[in-house]
This record gives structure tokens, sequence and C-alpha cells, in this order.
């Protein structure tokens, strides 16, 4: 069975990637790609296994949640074939558990994260309905100990201005601002590299739940808390 935990050559992997990044230097340590790539298939594996103790994943395995090392060069300045980073991410199952996890491996930036990367205009319209409506409620969430102690505040890409429809001394003008919805948290090289590695990024996603909760329902539930969904 493929470790559970992330080896150091697997990490090194991809510092020798970074430096020769070409087609001919993969190909010629395909193995050393194939050996890590197992390596990775484990650890997710095993932080799966974690997650569906609390939350429901629509990911069926390990191996379904990594994404592809090989790059789409077809639009980007940058024409390295390669990532130099390993990731995938998890779905949360069933239309009334929304939100996905991700996790990002890389020498001096390896972090988790988890919310609403790019929400649909539907959704956008609606998690600002709420925000407007509610604005007490969420920032008691975002505001609580442990949440701001394990992710600090919200990121995501926000507007310089109010949106449309809203004025621009609304007071939660600052949630309404925003695009992207996310929680995140770093991990260093040490960590990373530790036995229990899976447990600890779970234990991260795990206090993630109580803003993906409240941001599942504001997006299943109308404003008079009827159901959206069928």
């Amino acid at each position: 069975m493929p470790s559970a935990a992330i080896k150091k050559e697997t990490f090194d992997f991809l510092k020798k990637l970074s430096k020769n990044n070409s087609r001919e230097w993969f190909n010629a340590n395909k193995d050393k790609y194939t050996d890590a790539h197992n390596n990775m298939i484990g650890f997710a594996g095993a932080l799966l296994a974690e997650m569906n103790k609390h939350d429901t994943i629509e990911t069926a395995s390990g191996k379904d949640s990594l994404y592809r090392i090989y790059k789409d060069v077809r639009f980007s300045k940058d024409k390295t074939p390669y990532n130099t980073h390993w990731n995938g991410g998890f779905r949360r199952a069933t239309k009334k558990l929304r939100g996905g996890y991700y996790f990002h491996i890389q020498q001096g930036n390896s972090f988790v994260a988890g919310g609403f990367w790019g929400p649909s205009p539907a959704d956008l319209q609606r998690i600002r309905q709420d925000f407007a409506t509610n604005y007490t409620e969420v920032r008691k969430i975002l505001t609580e100990k442990t949440l701001v102690k394990t992710f600090g505040e919200m990121w995501g890409e926000q507007l310089i201005t109010a949106p449309r429809g809203y004025e621009k001394d609304h007071t939660a003008i600052d949630l309404l601002r925003y695009k992207q919805f996310v929680l995140k948290h770093m991990f260093t090289d040490e960590e990373v590299l530790s036995p229990d590695f899976a447990v600890k990024a779970n234990d991260v996603f795990k206090k993630m739940r109580p803003f993906l909760n409240y941001m599942s329902e504001a997006l299943t539930t109308d404003s008079n808390g009827i159901s959206l969904i069928d």
C-alpha cells in the first residue's frame, strides 16, 4: 500500500524538476516521477479517509483528487511543460453541501485551502444577498477564535468598489466586495514531511466546516429559509 506520509524524495523531486523543467529531463527521470506520484496518491487517499469521517466527499479516491503535473501552456507566457508542485482537490457530495477543499505541496509554499474559488454569477449574487442581510452572523463565524488562529482573514479576489446594486457605504461593504471566499492555512516544509501530515491537514479542513456549512445553507435556501434544492 502506498505510504500515507509524504516522502522527502517526493518533495525533492519538485526542486529538481524546477531546475530541469523540460520534457527531456522528465522522460529521463520518469521512474522517479512515478514513485513520487504514487506516494502522493497514498497521501491523498489517507487524507480522504480522514475527511470522510467528518464530511461527505464526492471525490472517489486519492488518485482522483490529484491534478495533472502537465501544464496547459496554450495561454501562458511561461512555456515550461510541468507544474513544480503537487496539488489536488476534494468535492463535497450532494447539492446541499457546497464548497470544496484544496491542497498544494511545494517547498516553501505548502498550504491547504477551502471555500468558493469561482462561484457562478447566480451563486455570487446569492452569497451577497445573504451577506447584505446576515452580516452579523457571517462576521461572528469569520471572527471566531479558532478560525482566526487557523486561517486569519478570509482570502479572495475583491472588487475595488461596491458591486452593482449595493451602496458604497453599506454596513457590510467589506464582505460584499469579495468575488472569492477562501480560507487558507500555510504549512512549513517540516510539517509537510511529518508522518502525521495527513491528520494535520484534515484537522485544518475540519476547522473550515462552520464556514462551509453556513455558506452551503446560504446557497441552498432563500431569504425565508425555504430550500432551493429539489
